[in-house]
């Protein structure tokens, strides 16, 4: 007997859309990367990661300026991605809000005085045009890919 989904208990086989794998991988790379953030040797002068402000010294790569907070935002940012990808309306949602947040926070970035209070992410300079390039390609992705599944039976 075939599993179908008029018979109780079935489950239909879901095909993920470009937009779902999309978001499934930049999600994934979020979720990496704030776990790296956490390891020594991948993360340079990792004795100096503060938990947050201006006076982390740690660098992810030896380039990216990271404390405890901006690592675990990079895990938590991975793990709602993960969860949206279940559906095309949902990882539109995250790519282009996601996206947008990223476009923020680079302004945010570019506004500040690096070494005030202000830069409590932190931020430097290769941070600020990561989070510009992240924040474009998600967007751009989003808009790309969601307006491809219209029409395909699933609501964007």
């Amino acid at each position: 007997m075939s599993a179908s989904p008029a018979h109780p208990g079935a489950h239909a086989r879901h095909h993920r859309t470009p937009i779902e794998t999309a978001a499934l991988a930049l999600a994934g790379v979020f979720a990496l990367v704030g776990f790296l953030g956490f390891i020594p040797g991948i993360t340079t002068n990792y004795s100096e990661m503060a938990f947050a402000g201006p006076g982390s010294s740690a660098l992810l790569l030896g380039i990216f300026q990271v404390s405890v907070l901006h690592n675990t935002v990079h895990v938590l940012f991975g793990a709602a991605g993960l969860i949206l990808a279940r559906t095309a309306a949902q990882a539109k949602y995250y790519l282009i809000g996601g996206g947008a947040v990223y476009l923020v926070i680079w302004l945010y970035g570019l506004l500040i005085d690096k070494a005030s209070a202000a830069n409590f992410i932190p931020v430097n300079t290769a941070d600020n045009w990561l989070h510009a390039v992240l924040g474009v390609v998600m967007v751009a992705l989003g808009l790309v890919l969601g307006r491809n599944n219209a029409g395909r039976g699933r609501e964007l």
